[in-house]
């Protein structure tokens, strides 16, 4: 017989077992936290350029009457999508969001911007402060300010949030209350539940001291894939993060090299290290200083950011050694604004296997001494290591800021450089007096059709209008235009490289002159057409810096010439060549086509030139070698003394710099002067074209180069009689007769300008015209093509 008690206590244990195999089972389907993507002012879903679907605000605001929706004005062109940057949340007092997050969880809260006129709003009227529990993120942020700074047109700023104690988060937003009229104002909010990645960081210059990261809230100023390309947040490890191309960042001329895992190696995380700390995209490429140890030993394989003063910052350097083996094969000393983080790192040794990522974290303060609103990362062989190879290693760099004691990770807005905005009241000067001038029917036409726009809207078409009289004053030489640089204060910026960290390290801003001249084209076009700046699209490196083979509108090959940020060339080259290269059209000249000024990226885009440069004819080339009649055929040059330097580097067939040669033969320019001095010129001329040439003929050339090599400006001929002269030596080649005729009788000197670098006469002006002008020996044609703007 079963008592009572036996039956009683077998409920009691049935029900223990049930209870405690339903938690069980709650716990294991628990999904991940919810992580919030949300379109701030939209009414409806909406999806990015990565395919994140984002969801609208309204339901997560505890006041909705404190605010309002608004739908940007224009749309940038280098806006990555119209989600969420083309909707907006209007604040004009303090509104909060409220979320539900764990208690346990560190997470993330991403804040985009798109600083853009909403409604009747003035951009410039929206300063504001963002706190989240307790922290304060922004204090006084004027997100068009500091748009207009960086040259971008949208902001993203991204934190990370120490564990709510709560479960509940926060954010707030506070319209300035130093600036009248003030508002706020988002276009996206992510707040993405995250493992907690931070320990401890090693405080720099204090061997024994670190600093705890764990309970302190941070703001991302930068990540970077570094020796990699641009990797998305959807192809991120799970956290949405954004890696981007370390090389803007690279500070002098030495960019090291970039190499990538082979198929052979496997990379593996550890338990120490796992895929939520950076994501495979980061640990399959590096950057190194090369194979050259007697280099390597002479600098430093340097990164330069900017940061805010006053605040400490974690910096991150990521590893993964895949092509050494053993200890003690490459050690190197890491430094950090100049002092010594680490010395004697050995990747491998401190991943303990080669293929195993690592990643090590350092603090340090930046005070508002000096230039410490820099913040410089060095690496440098360990030489008293006597390791096998001397080199350093990098695949990967992220820095934090991290809250001060006040809780504060706010810093002040950049501010825009003095020659910018001098640059833009010009234009906007120039843009209106074309606007209201009498004599001009299309501003008075325009005018009108636009005169009931507002302010914004009425500058954009200043603009356009002025333009477009530029372009009817030379409407052959310039090239076509199917994007406008809005005048709107703000230059462009897209999916590039420091977008997260709102730093750009070599931002600019063109005239409207030069902007107007030719296409603009967006970096996600660039990156796109080049395969994310692709080493295996490289077709040249030169000191501006690598110009890659790519592809535009769907088939177009072209070739882009990418800005090194620690070349000497600088804004004003740059908007010097737009304006000069736009307006001169040649078939012997390779074509200007547009220009991408986004993210500190200053991008040239030229018509892919098939047969090569001029130097692959002439020097080190299995390509043909160029006959006498076909060697810069004049190139109109304006700088006269570096077109006597081409004209050296034709004849002789070598650069016009070369260290290896003996210390009086290394400049070009002065081995040929001193050879033509002392009557031994024909010594040093390309060989393939010794006996070729009429001893009159090369007496004029020779003479007219060294009059443009004279060292004093007022010495040396125009551009005018360069011509003149290279088209008598011409004729002199081919009859030394006939061109003592022209000489005496046609006195075509007369005919060419001897005032002006552009050169403006009839094609009847020329000595001999031919009727095939396609035929490439047929100089006559060519120089017909020259002087006469017409041209093609």
């Amino acid at each position: 017989m079963i008592s009572i008690t036996q039956i009683l206590y077998s409920i009691i244990f049935f029900s223990l077992t049930l209870n405690n195999t339903i938690h069980a089972l709650s716990q294991k389907t628990q999904p991940y936290p919810v992580s919030y993507v949300l379109s701030c002012g939209a009414s409806s879903h909406g999806t990015d350029e990565n395919g994140r679907r984002w969801k609208s605000d309204a339901r997560f605001l505890t006041n909705s009457s404190n605010s309002r929706t608004a739908t940007a004005q224009y749309q940038d062109p280098s806006l990555p999508s119209t989600t969420p940057y083309m909707t907006a949340r209007i604040f004009t007092s303090n509104s909060s969001y409220k979320f539900s997050v764990s208690p346990k969880q560190r997470f993330w809260i991403r804040l985009h911007f798109y600083p853009a006129p909403y409604s009747s709003l003035d951009p410039s009227n929206a300063s504001f402060a963002v706190f989240a529990n307790g922290f304060t993120l922004l204090n006084n942020f004027s997100a068009s300010t500091t748009a207009q700074a960086l040259t971008q047109a949208y902001l993203i700023r991204e934190f990370s949030i120490a564990p709510s104690q709560s479960g509940d988060l926060c954010i707030t937003f506070s319209p300035s209350t130093q600036h009248k009229g003030a508002y706020a104002f988002a276009n996206g909010i992510e707040v993405i539940s995250m493992p907690d990645i931070f320990n401890t960081a090693s405080l720099v210059g204090f061997s024994d001291q670190s600093v705890d990261v764990h309970s302190s809230s941070l703001q991302t100023m930068l990540r970077l894939n570094v020796g990699g390309q641009y990797v998305p947040p959807n192809k991120d490890s799970g956290l949405t993060r954004t890696w981007y191309d370390d090389s803007p960042y690279l500070f002098g001329a030495a960019f090291g090299v970039t190499s990538q895992v082979d198929n052979n190696t496997k990379i593996e995380y550890s338990r120490d290290v796992k895929e939520d700390i950076a994501p495979l995209n980061v640990y399959s490429t590096a950057r190194s200083m090369g194979p050259d140890p007697n280099i390597n030993e002479n600098y430093n394989l340097t990164w330069v950011f900017q940061v805010d003063a006053n605040f400490t910052y974690v910096v991150r350097f990521h590893f993964c050694e895949y092509v050494m083996t053993k200890i003690n094969q490459r050690v190197f000393d890491i430094f950090v604004n100049n002092q010594t983080a680490q010395q004697s790192a050995d990747v491998i040794a401190l991943a303990g296997s080669s293929g195993v990522p690592v990643y090590k974290d350092y603090a340090i303060y930046a005070s508002d001494r000096d230039d410490d609103d820099k913040l410089w990362v060095a690496l440098h062989p360990s030489v008293s290591m006597r390791p096998e190879y001397y080199d350093s290693i990098l695949n990967g760099l992220e820095i934090f800021k991290l809250n001060d004691t006040t809780g504060n990770l706010a810093g002040p807005d950049p501010v825009p450089s003095a020659m910018m905005l001098e640059a833009e009241a010009r234009a906007e000067a120039a843009a209106k007096s074309y606007m209201f001038s009498d004599s001009n029917i299309a501003a008075r036409v325009i005018g009108g059709v636009v005169g009931g726009v507002v302010g914004c809207a009425i500058v954009v078409g200043a603009a356009f209008i002025y333009v477009t009289k530029m372009k009817s004053k030379d409407n052959s030489s310039q090239c076509s235009s199917n994007n406008w640089l809005t005048l709107n204060g703000y230059s462009h910026t897209s999916t590039g490289k420091s977008t997260v960290s709102g730093r750009s390290n070599a931002s600019s801003h063109l005239s409207s002159l030069a902007a107007g001249l030719c296409r603009h084209f967006s970096l996600f076009e660039i990156r796109h057409g080049t395969e994310d700046f692709s080493e295996s699209k490289v077709i040249g490196v030169g000191g501006f810096g690598k110009v890659y083979e790519g592809l535009i509108d769907g088939g177009t090959k072209v070739a882009v010439k990418r800005s090194n940020p620690s070349s000497e060339q600088g804004v004003h080259e740059f908007e010097t060549e737009i304006e000069m290269l736009s307006r001169l059209r040649h078939r012997h000249l390779v074509s200007l086509i547009g220009y991408c000024e986004e993210d500190g990226e200053m991008i040239l885009v030229y018509d892919y030139m098939a047969n090569g440069t001029l130097r692959e004819h002439l020097y080190k080339t299995k390509k043909p070698a160029l006959s006498w009649k076909q060697r810069q055929q004049l190139t109109e040059k304006s700088d006269v003394y570096s077109f006597g330097v081409v004209l050296f580097e034709v004849l002789c067939a070598r650069p016009a710099l070369n260290a290896s040669l003996p210390k009086e033969q290394v400049s070009l320019a002065d081995w040929a002067l001193h050879c033509q001095k002392r009557g031994i010129l024909e010594e040093i001329i390309d060989p393939q074209l010794k006996g070729h040439i009429n001893p009159e003929c090369l007496k004029k050339f020779t003479d007219t180069a060294e009059k443009c090599l004279s060292d004093h400006g007022i010495d040396r001929p125009s551009m005018g009689d360069v011509l003149w002269n290279l088209e008598f030596a011409l004729q002199l080649g081919k009859n030394p007769k006939e061109g003592n005729v022209v000489s005496e009788n046609k006195s075509l000197r007369d005919t060419y300008p001897t005032h002006s670098a552009l050169l403006n006469i009839d094609e009847e002006s020329v000595l001999v015209l031919s009727e095939e002008i396609d035929d490439p020996d047929n100089l006559d044609a060519v120089f017909s093509q020259i002087v006469n703007q017409r041209g093609r």
